[in-house]
C-alpha cells in the first residue's frame, strides 16, 4: 500500500523509542552525527552499490533522536526578545521547513530503490521535525507568524525535489558562516544558539545526502537521459537565481501577500552580530564552517561544491580586513 506524504514525513520507527532521547543517549547521537566513515573499503565510486549503501547507512547511523517538545527554551531578556523576534526570518524558515518536509517525502515514494527511499524517507521526517523545533519556537517567545498557506503537493516532484535540494545547499553554507558570527559575537545568549546547534549539524547532513543522491542519480541515468536532467539542473540554477534576486512574494491563508527576504543567510550579519562584518571575513567564515561541520564524515562521500568555489572566487575581488575580530581563534582561518 502507497504511503501518503503526511505518513512519509511523520514516521520514523526509532523516533517512538523512549530511551533513545534520553539526555545521555541524545549526546552520544550528537557526537555520532558528526564522526562516520564506511567500513567498506576502497573506493566509493558514485553509481556503484558500496556508495549507496554508505549514502544510506551515513544517514541512518547518524540520525540525533532530539524532541522537539522536550527543549528547554531559555528564558530572554527584554532586549534579546526584542532581538530575536524582529528578525526578519520566522515566516519564511516556517514556510520552508513545511514545503521541505512534502517535497522530500513526495520524491522519496517515487524512488524504488530501498537504500536511497530509506534515506530520503528520514529527510522528510527530519524536516518536519526542523518545522516542529521552529514552531516550539515562536511558540514559546510569542513570535507572531503570518497563517502558513496550504501546502500542495508538486506536480513536478524531480523538480521541487532538486529546487530545495539545491537551495538548502546555498542556504546552509552560508548559514553556517551566520550561525558561527552569531555565536561568537554573542549578540544572543550561548544557550539559545546551543539548542540550534543539532539543526544545524543536520542541515550538513541533509546536503552531504543530497550531494550523494545527485552523484548516484546522474551515475546511474541512462545515457539518453543525461542531457535532458542536466538542462533541468541548469533550469534550477537559472531559477534559484531569479528567485534570490529580490524579494519573495508569497500569501497566507488568508489571501494576504507577504514580501520577504529570501537571501537573509548572505545578508543577515547585521541582524545576528553587533559588529561589523566585511563580506569577505563572511566569506572566510562560511569556508571554515563548511569545512568543519563537514570534516568528520567519510572523505569518499561528495561534498557540495558550487556555494564553497563561488565564495573562494569573490574572495580573490575584495579587499582584505587585518586582524578581523570574527576570525580570530577560528581552526583553520590564516
Amino acid at each position: 500500500m502507497t504511503k501518503s506524504l503526511s505518513e512519509i514525513y511523520t514516521s520514523l520507527p526509532e523516533a517512538q523509542d523512549p530511551g533513545a532521547a534520553t539526555p545521555d543517549a541524545v549526546a552520544q547521537a550528537d557526537f555520532n552525527a558528526r564522526h562516520w566513515s564506511s567500513p567498506v573499503p576502497g573506493p566509493l565510486k558514485p553509481g556503484s552499490a558500496e556508495h549507496k549503501k554508505a549514502v544510506a547507512d551515513m544517514f541512518r547511523d547518524t540520525f540525533n533522536p532530539y524532541k522537539p517538545s522536550v527543549i528547554e527554551w531559555p528564558k530572554l531578556d527584554p532586549d534579546t526578545l526584542r532581538r530575536v523576534t524582529s528578525l526578519p526570518v520566522w515566516d519564511i524558515a516556517v514556510q520552508t521547513e513545511g514545503k521541505a518536509r512534502l517535497r522530500m517525502a513526495a520524491y522519496a515514494r517515487l524512488v524504488e530503490d530501498p537504500d536511497m527511499k530509506d534515506a530520503l524517507s528520514r529527510n522528510a521526517w527530519e524536516e518536519n521535525r526542523h518545522k516542529e523545533v521552529l514552531a516550539n519556537m515562536v511558540a514559546a517567545y510569542g513570535i507572531p507568524l503570518a497563517s502558513e498557506p496550504p501546502y500542495i503537493e508538486p506536480r513536478d516532484v524531480e523538480w521541487a525535489y532538486m529546487v530545495t535540494g539545491f537551495s538548502e545547499c546555498v542556504d546552509s553554507f552560508f548559514a553556517f558562516g551566520l550561525f558561527a558570527i552569531a555565536r561568537k559575537s554573542a549578540f544572543f545568549p550561548p544557550a539559545l544558539i546551543e539548542t540550534f546547534e543539532p539543526v544545524m549539524q543536520e542541515e550538513c547532513r541533509h546536503i552531504l545526502l543530497f550531494a550523494n543522491w545527485l552523484a548516484w542519480y546522474r551515475a546511474t541515468l541512462p545515457l539518453w537521459r543525461r542531457p535532458w536532467f542536466e538542462m533541468r539542473v541548469l533550469g534550477v540554477w537559472m531559477f534559484l537565481l531569479y528567485e534570490r534576486i529580490g524579494m519573495v512574494t508569497t500569501f497566507d491563508a488568508d489571501g494576504n501577500k507577504h514580501q520577504q527576504d529570501n537571501n537573509f543567510t548572505v545578508n543577515g550579519t547585521k541582524d545576528v552580530a553587533n559588529v561589523d562584518v566585511p563580506l569577505r571575513d563572511m566569506l572566510d567564515m562560511c569556508l571554515i564552517e563548511n569545512e568543519r561541520r563537514f570534516a568528520g564524515y567519510d572523505a569518499r562521500l561528495l561534498r557540495p561544491k558550487l556555494a564553497p568555489n563561488l565564495a573562494r572566487f569573490l574572495r580573490f575581488f575584495l579587499k582584505r580586513t587585518p586582524n578581523s575580530a570574527m576570525l580570530e581563534s577560528q581552526p583553520g582561518a590564516a
